[in-house]
């Protein structure tokens, strides 16, 4: 796992996720557990939110005890991992790592209970005092847990007792040697080689004794032969040796030297307190510098040896102290020297703070010149200008060139969809300030000031959660006395579905990419780049580039405008195809996380104004259920299959029980119609009784959480027939098929006639069957089709691939490539001019033959449960858009209106060439 790419959120996963052993001991089992409960809630914690989608690296959006506990429990787990589970034949490396990853467990457990304020809190205001004190308090979940799992016997190596800091009673075991810890902590475990030395004993006595000796009045006047001051003067040997003998100097054997009251107490562990804390063996101070550090050496990565360097001597550390200004002085000799070389200017002692501890400053502790001359121009300096200048001479030709090749500027660089309407004016952010967003949320997608579309959104900040998804964004109030049309009842009505036909339309490329829905997308790359789906286009642009592609997609794709003309349409249902990232994203994802989300239930509350009823669509699983780009990524089939087949397929039950949670609440009960478990799964390829069982789960969390919706799974492919008694033991589901001629080579070829009786009869019989449950599955529904008789659009068939009309598909596997031209027999050149051609340039007999078609289909469909047709708008394909079919002419004005019901003859055509 990549730390400079992951988020937080996904290290969490990746920790939580990974596999207990089945040979592990005991106590290393205990332990990985109870560490992988902690770490789960210290995620879902609120003020981790604003760092959870940052990446590893970055520095925290908000540094609180709760992240620092976080990212400290989460080491520890990785330490855990390290060791053999089974705690057997372990060599001495792997034993010293056992227990300092017991210890880390004790003292995590420590920190927690000593409530605020704390060891945490303490360490929180000295390193970050602009944060005025302010405290999250991890809650009661947390403590409880933490109590509860407090007395743990550490049966392995050295016992070691978790104690509560504040239990005067008890004392904390002090270890034999001193423990190293990983990484980080070993520079901050030890007294900071940067800090000034602080003398202490006997050191301290003869320090003020050579003070006293150099400020009588004597040696304030006294100077060499060469009349320098004597600033160093000391007295003469006898008299030095008569002083000492005056003193009872202690044993300087460490054996038998004894301690003063105050050493004792500083080394008296039952002593301490928690502002005491400093002299801890593991270092508190290490927890609150632990994300300064990643932050220094990630901007100062030269830093890095000398960070982790080893201490330098007592004696060389005071000698480099001496060179500095002590209680706003400098030694003569060198002030003079100084001033001299530097034209006269003075010295300033600069306090750091927190820029020093999180490696912004580097001379820590340090001084530096305030301007009051000019400055030298050294040698140093002409070289770094002149090294800058050639970068620039370098580097600004390079991305000119970079931003041509990549189609101009601006947005168009990304590549996606134009706009050329204006920017959202955001009017609703005047009410509000960027101060009344909490800092914790503040550059999140919580934070409504860096949303590019607030339109129609609560731009009031909330923290709200229902099944740990954000209620960010939605209004308080609804209404569901809406209609859609005059011919179906209004939402707060009940619908009878299986009398009263289904007439509805997808908004698909819209929340889940399709690049022949959205070519822009695609076009301006080269073949050999392999952009050819969401997961590769986000990995391309990048986490920013790509939140800041895709969400001004998301805000004008799809407009309210849209489910206005849906609604003037005659529709009256609204199927929405979203990802799973709109959730959650896990290790090793470069999709775009959560910004969807908002607009999603946008798109909800869009539909509810018109009177639309909602079919929720999850179009694209963790691992991919098909493989096909519409799932996010093209390829293999990683759900229920391969590797982590089980893994992504627990992950997509977790998605159902968030998603199930939120949308149980009552403001979804009338506007949310079906709800579906997932969109197309390859059955083809996947076990049926794998998927099934699948579903089956699915369906009970669903249910478990509260949604009595119907419940929407796809057909996979199998044919309808296969479907009868299947899931028959759970209610309210629906069968969703989506039928197309031109995705099978044997149907494709079909001339224009056929296809139209095929529409009629084939498909009418087959929805028949299967919508009662004497012969088929029950509920049948058609949740995709088009008007579209070749394959011809531009990336249908994948990003430049070709097509089967042509005969230009080679897949590489003999069942599905297709390299002879599939249009009807001995109709001569198949090509995809026409088909592709503007529609403007169709013939009335094409046109006429495009229409009845769909209204084929259309008459099929409603001899079941209805249709959802694919898809309302698209950015060049006419023959998959109802929008641009509706304005050509080759679609109908209003669902419910059509000169043609499969109830007459279909003409011949004879005038219409094949090769169309």
């Amino acid at each position: 796992m990549d730390p400079t790419t992951s988020t937080r959120e996904q290290f969490t996963n990746g920790l939580i996720s990974s596999p207990v052993p089945d040979n592990a001991a005991p106590d290393w089992k205990k332990y990985v557990e109870r560490l992988k409960v902690l770490l789960q809630k210290l995620a879902h914690h609120p003020a981790m939110v604003p760092n959870l989608q940052q990446t590893f690296m970055t520095p925290a959006n908000s540094k609180n005890k709760v992240y620092f506990q976080w990212d400290f429990v989460g080491r520890t787990l990785g330490s855990m991992y390290s060791v053999n589970p089974t705690l057997q034949d372990l060599s001495k490396k792997e034993k010293e790592a056992w227990q300092d990853a017991v210890g880390r467990a004790s003292f995590a457990k420590m920190l927690i209970l000593d409530t605020q304020p704390g060891m945490l809190d303490m360490m929180t205001e000295r390193a970050y005092p602009a944060q005025g004190g302010k405290h999250p308090e991890f809650g009661e979940e947390i403590l409880e847990y933490r109590k509860r799992t407090l007395k743990v016997k550490e049966s392995l190596f050295a016992p070691i007792e978790t104690i509560n800091p504040r239990d005067k009673s008890k004392t904390c075991p002090v270890p034999k040697q001193r423990r190293r810890m990983a990484g980080p902590y070993d520079r901050d475990a030890r007294p900071d080689r940067e800090r000034p030395h602080r003398p202490h004993g006997r050191e301290r006595r003869d320090q003020r004794q050579r003070r006293s000796a150099h400020n009588t009045p004597e040696k304030k006047s006294a100077g060499n032969a060469r009349g320098e001051p004597q600033e160093r003067a000391l007295p003469e040997r006898g008299e030095q040796r008569r002083e000492r003998t005056s003193r009872n100097p202690p044993d300087r054997s460490p054996r038998h030297k004894p301690r003063s009251p105050e050493r004792r107490r500083r080394h008296d562990p039952s002593s301490f307190t928690s502002s005491e804390r400093d002299s801890n063996p593991l270092s508190f101070d290490s927890l609150a510098k632990l994300d300064a550090y990643n932050e220094k050496i990630s901007h100062h990565p030269q830093e890095k040896e000398q960070l982790l360097a080893p201490r330098e001597t007592d004696r060389s550390h005071r000698r480099r102290q001496k060179e500095k200004v002590t209680s706003g002085r400098v030694l003569k000799d060198k002030a003079k020297h100084r001033r001299k070389s530097e034209h006269g200017r003075e010295k300033r002692r600069v306090v750091s703070g927190p820029l020093a501890e999180e490696g912004r400053v580097k001379n820590r502790g340090g001084y530096i010149a305030e301007d009051s001359g000019k400055k030298r121009f050294g040698r140093k300096c002409w070289i770094s200008v002149l090294v800058v200048v050639l970068l620039l001479v370098i580097l600004i030709p390079v991305g000119i060139y970079a931003s041509k090749k990549r189609g101009g500027g601006g947005d168009a660089e990304a590549g996606g969809p134009s706009d050329d309407g204006p920017a959202p004016a955001n009017d609703n952010l005047k009410g509000i300030g960027e101060n009344d967003i909490p800092a914790e949320a503040k550059n999140t997608y919580l934070d409504p000031f860096t949303w590019y579309d607030t339109t129609d959104f609560n731009v009031t900040y909330t923290k709200e959660t229902i099944g740990g998804l954000p209620v960010m964004g939605l209004n308080s109030v609804w209404d569901d006395g809406t209609q859609a049309n005059e011919n179906v009842p209004s939402l707060d009505k009940k619908w009878a579905y299986g009398t009263m036909p289904i007439r509805g339309v997808n908004v698909g490329g819209w929340l889940s990419i399709e690049p022949f829905i959205t070519p822009s997308f695609f076009k301006s790359y080269k073949p050999n780049q392999g952009i050819i789906d969401e997961y590769t286009l986000s990995k391309e642009l990048g986490p920013q580039q790509a939140a800041k592609t895709l969400e001004k997609h998301y805000a004008t794709f799809i407009k309210e405008d849209d489910f206005k003309q849906i609604q003037a349409a005659g529709f009256d249902h609204v199927r929405i195809p979203y990802s799973y990232w709109a959730v959650t994203t896990y290790p090793g994802d470069p999709y775009v996380p959560k910004i969807s989300w908002r607009y999603l239930l946008r798109a909800i509350e869009y539909c509810r104004k018109y009177g639309l009823r909602v079919n929720l669509d999850l179009h694209a699983l963790p691992g991919s259920q098909n493989g096909w780009n519409h799932s996010g990524r093209q390829g293999a089939v990683g759900w229920l299959n391969g590797t982590d087949g089980d893994l992504n397929a627990q992950r997509s039950l977790d998605i159902h029980t968030q998603l199930s949670t939120f949308f149980a609440q009552p403001r979804y009960k009338n506007v949310i119609a079906m709800y579906g478990l997932a969109n197309e799964p390859k059955m083809i390829a996947l076990p049926t009784s794998d998927v099934l069982d699948w579903e089956t789960k699915a369906a009970a969390i669903v249910r478990k959480s509260g949604m009595q919706q119907y419940l929407a799974v796809g057909d996979g492919f199998l044919g309808l027939t296969k479907w009868k008694g299947q899931l028959s033991g759970v209610p309210n589901v629906i069968l969703d098929v989506h039928q197309y001629i031109i995705f099978n080579k044997n149907q494709i070829n079909y001339p224009h006639q056929k296809k139209i009786q095929y529409a009629c009869q084939g498909w009418t019989d087959q929805m028949r069957q299967s919508v009662s449950v004497a012969t088929g599955f029950g509920p049948t529904l058609c949740g995709e089709w088009s008007q579209a008789d070749t394959d011809c659009t531009p990336y249908l068939n994948n990003v430049n691939m070709g097509n089967r009309w042509e005969g230009t598909l080679p897949t590489g596997d003999p069942t599905t490539s297709v390299t002879t031209p599939h249009c009807p027999p001995d109709s001569g050149t198949c090509s995809c001019d026409k088909a592709n051609a503007d529609p403007g340039s169709y013939s009335d007999e094409y046109k006429q033959w495009l229409m009845m078609f769909a209204e084929a289909q259309i008459a099929s469909f409603e001899a079941g449960w209805g249709w959802f047709y694919w898809t309302w708008v698209t950015e060049s394909a006419t023959q998959w858009s109802w929008k641009a079919g509706m304005n050509a002419g080759i679609l109908p004005k209003k669902t419910w209106q059509r000169d043609f019901n499969c109830t007459t003859n279909v003409p011949d055509f004879k005038g219409l060439p094949e090769t169309y």
